[in-house]
């Protein structure tokens, strides 16, 4: 199953993808997927309806929302791939590195992304993002995180390397301006990922800016892959559904560049990976 949300911000109603250009809402099935439906077995209710006699929309005639309606914690894997960890010139960790980043700053999978005032060094980063499905704390072994994990979509983990590395404390700081998580377009369940034979630690995953191919790799570069990352953040954090999991952003971020390719304004940013999607957004100066 894929789902979505579709329409203007903060009117939104849940439907289920049936192709890649139509899809079927469920808002009188589910009121919206937030942690309270998704708790109360949101998904299980849908996989039981019969919605084959319900009309199509096309997706194209409404914006699309992020996939999680307010999810209520964005946790990001930090350093999470080995050759991106080389070309920040820092050695890989030997657990995984976690910090937070302001659910607020998540936003639909094709809205524009906004450049602070005098930002210098906003940068991109494509990112697998695993979507929680059920409550998971201390969780035995990573092995029982898969049975916690609703799916996956995009993550588009925008950061802002002046106030991340260079002001000192927390890199939360360059993570939570509004705007800075584009996500979608849809969460793929984990079953259907599995029925297409794809596995999510060996998907392609690519972000390209203005048309140039910045970051091309494979999600088997992960350190510390999906399940193994979801099983860790469950022994200091109840995880809960509708939880959002950046997993970590391969090589090929502005940062890595020599000199730097920092967005300035006006790029066209194009996130893809496999089996899920793209999502495409503007850059945009604040006004």
């Amino acid at each position: 199953m894929r789902i979505t949300r579709l329409g203007q911000i903060n009117k939104e109603k849940p439907a289920v993808v049936v192709s890649d250009t139509e899809a079927i809402f469920v808002d009188d099935l589910v009121s919206d997927f937030n942690r309270v439906e998704l708790e109360n077995g949101a998904i299980a209710k849908l996989a039981q309806a019969d919605l084959s006699s319900r009309p199509k929309v096309k997706i194209a005639d409404y914006r699309i929302g992020s996939p999680v309606a307010r999810p209520t914690k964005v946790i990001c894997v930090g350093l999470n791939y080995a050759k991106h960890a080389v070309e920040s010139g820092m050695t890989p960790p030997p657990e995984p590195v976690i910090f937070m980043k302001a659910p607020d700053t998540v936003i639909g999978p094709n809205d524009d992304v906004v450049v602070p005032p005098n930002s210098t060094k906003t940068d991109y980063e494509v990112e697998l993002c695993v979507v929680i499905g059920k409550n998971a704390l201390y969780l035995k072994s990573p092995e029982e995180a898969a049975a916690h994990i609703l799916g996956y979509t995009i993550s588009q983990d925008v950061s802002e390397r002046h106030w991340q590395v260079e002001r000192s404390g927390q890199w939360v700081k360059g993570k939570s301006f509004p705007t800075f998580n584009p996500m979608g377009p849809w969460i793929i369940t984990a079953d259907e990922l599995k029925q297409k034979n794809l596995d999510p630690n060996n998907l392609a995953l690519s972000c390209t800016i203005d048309g140039e191919v910045r970051q091309n790799s494979r999600t088997n570069d992960l350190i510390f892959g999906i399940n193994h990352c979801v099983w860790y953040i469950s022994q200091f954090m109840e995880l809960k559904a509708g939880d959002v999991i950046n997993t970590g952003t391969p090589e090929g971020v502005g940062m890595g560049f020599k000199p730097e390719k920092y967005l300035k304004g006006g790029e066209n940013i194009v996130t893809t990976i496999e089996g899920i999607g793209t999502i495409k957004n503007k850059v945009v100066n604040y006004k």
